[in-house]
């Protein structure tokens, strides 16, 4: 199968194109810039100019692939025209279309476990996703092997949020939750979730799954392992501080999320096996990354 990867160079879509190049299938990476194209050479991806903010662009390198894998750090408005015009030039294809969504869309569950069934009630820094996830699902009917992946907060390969914390008690000496810390995150290895949509252009048309892996934990617990390599202390940062900062990406810190990525496994067979975080945070990929001590 010949592959469009949008957002090839990117965290979750690096990890992506080799693990669906090691599924047997061509990857084309998208490449809006020079430097994305030289990014992408460089890792021996052929390359598509074009980018998912100007659709038009984008048409000619959509019609010579089977399918299309959206992984590319779009927002807003942004992103959901992207996705109306890739489905628009796909529909009666038959041809596949994987959109990279995110867990933070299900809001706070709280002790309720969520599967792909639960209620979306996201956090505002991600409002309009479940919007875009209906119109991808829809598109099943209207002739597009259409899928919708969920990953929860991706971590591994030194990188995602995970990173900041890391970087934060090397160059700082304190690894800052939000909150008070008792909000649980759910998550996924990045090479996980790189099998998983691998495995999803195979998926039946119309298909949700939530990539999770392994039990959720309390942010502090996770602060706790990014701070213990280098002996730095955690802190809280309370919630009205802490947007003074990050905006609503602090609200989206503070949810309390279980979910649950069993569909994925039942489905199509995948089976995340990665060290889990805490263990990668204290002894693999995050103690090798960023060394720069403390100031």
């Amino acid at each position: 199968m010949r592959v469009l990867l949008a957002g090839a160079t990117g965290y979750v879509g690096s990890a992506a194109a080799g693990a669906v190049r090691e599924a047997g299938h061509e990857v084309v990476g998208l490449a809006r810039s020079d430097g994305a194209a030289a990014r992408l050479e460089a890792a021996g991806l052929p390359v598509r100019r074009g980018d998912l903010a100007d659709p038009g662009s984008v048409a000619g390198a959509v019609a010579g692939a089977e399918a299309v894998v959206h992984a590319a750090a779009l927002a807003g408005e942004a992103d959901a025209a992207a996705v109306r015009a890739v489905l628009a030039m796909l529909e009666g294809t038959g041809r596949t279309f994987v959109y990279v969504s995110g867990a933070w869309v299900l809001g706070n569950t709280g002790d309720t476990v969520a599967d792909e069934d639960a209620p979306t009630d996201p956090a505002a820094l991600v409002a309009w996703r479940p919007a875009v996830e209906r119109e991808v699902i829809a598109a099943a009917g209207r002739g597009v092997r259409s899928v919708v992946v969920r990953p929860a907060v991706v971590y591994g390969r030194g990188g995602g949020i995970p990173a900041t914390l890391v970087r934060s008690a090397r160059r700082k000496g304190v690894a800052r939750f939000v909150g008070d810390g008792r909000q649980r995150w759910s998550f996924v290895h990045v090479d996980d979730l790189a099998d998983l949509l691998a495995l999803a252009l195979e998926a039946p048309a119309g298909t949700l799954l939530n990539a999770a892996a392994g039990p959720a934990l309390p942010a502090r617990e996770v602060a706790e392992a990014a701070a213990e390599p280098v002996g730095a202390r955690v802190e809280a940062w309370p919630l009205d501080a802490a947007r003074a900062t990050l905006g609503a990406f602090a609200d989206a810190l503070a949810l309390d999320q279980q979910v649950s990525g069993d569909r994925a496994r039942t489905l199509l067979g995948w089976r995340p096996h990665r060290p889990d975080v805490l263990r990668e945070l204290r002894e693999g990929s995050y103690s090798v990354a960023d060394d720069a001590p403390p100031p």
